[in-house]
């Protein structure tokens, strides 16, 4: 009987494997044809086939990066990116140590305001408007606070979870030494935030990075734009040249990819320490 279970535990298991290798199939080989055709001749990047490319043409790259302005855009994501998650995963830390230590309503309403963040749609007219009033459209500062507002939610949610699994013994243990709140939360918390932090960094920076209706409506010229909008800039001008906009695609995905990569370890235990409390 023990015997039998087993060996059906091993049956579902194995046909679960042979499901996620199918799904995965989904994301891996789109991202093969884009790499494979980044490399090719025009005449087979429109193919989009799976074949390996017969001469690898790195020049494809070259071309990409003179004529989509690759290096200026870039600079507007570093910039826009680096602010926002900066921002954002300050005040959502402040916010979250707040919400995880102090039960009142005024507190109650803070998590349920932020919650219903993560499903309010952005209103674009609306959000125009007041950066308008403000003098704010068509910077850097404004895209970046309202990349900070849009994600702020997210962070919440990520660093409130993680907060509550400290013991608050370790709070009130400074509290009696006679450390400040702001004190507590920079000198006792936060160094044991890594893991979240580092997660919530490397997702929000993978959001924003990607984000392509923000910089395109927030932004008023092409000089500010980021480098997904490179992309649609570029299609629009060789849509026939399917090796360029695939090179195109590849260098606007490499930065985040790289990122994720070095982060991956502590993305996979920032989204798992908060799993289970206490």
């Amino acid at each position: 009987m023990k015997f039998r279970l087993m060996q059906k535990k091993h049956i579902s298991m194995l046909i679960l494997e042979i499901c996620m290798i199918l799904l995965s199939l989904l994301i891996i080989v789109p991202l093969l044809i884009m790499i494979f055709g980044s490399l090719k001749t025009p005449a087979r990047a429109a193919r989009f086939s799976l074949e390996f490319p017969v001469e690898m043409l790195f020049s494809n790259y070259t071309y990409v990066i003179k004529k989509a302005n690759i290096f200026r855009a870039a600079m507007n994501s570093i910039i826009v990116t680096f602010c926002a998650v900066s921002v954002c995963v300050f005040c959502s830390a402040l916010v979250s140590f707040l919400a995880a230590r102090k039960r009142s309503s005024f507190t109650r309403f803070l998590n349920t305001y932020f919650l219903a963040g993560l499903i309010a749609p952005v209103q674009i007219i609306t959000t125009f408007g007041l950066l308008h009033v403000l003098r704010l459209n068509g910077t850097y500062l404004g895209v970046i606070l309202v990349f900070s507002a849009i994600q702020m939610s997210w962070g919440v949610f990520m660093f409130t979870g993680f907060i509550e699994t400290v013991p608050k013994e370790l709070d009130e243990a400074a509290f009696i030494d006679g450390y400040p709140p702001l004190r507590v939360f920079f000198s006792i918390i936060l160094p044991l935030l890594k893991p979240i932090t580092v997660t919530t960094v490397v997702m929000l920076a993978i959001f924003i990075w990607n984000d392509f209706q923000i910089p395109l409506y927030f932004f008023n010229t092409a000089k500010s734009w980021t480098l997904p909008l490179t992309v649609y800039n570029f299609f629009g001008r060789y849509f026939n040249y399917w090796n360029y906009v695939f090179a195109n695609l590849v260098l606007v995905a490499l930065p985040v990819t790289v990122l994720y990569l070095f982060g991956q370890k502590y993305v996979i235990d920032g989204m798992t320490a908060g799993a289970v409390k206490g």
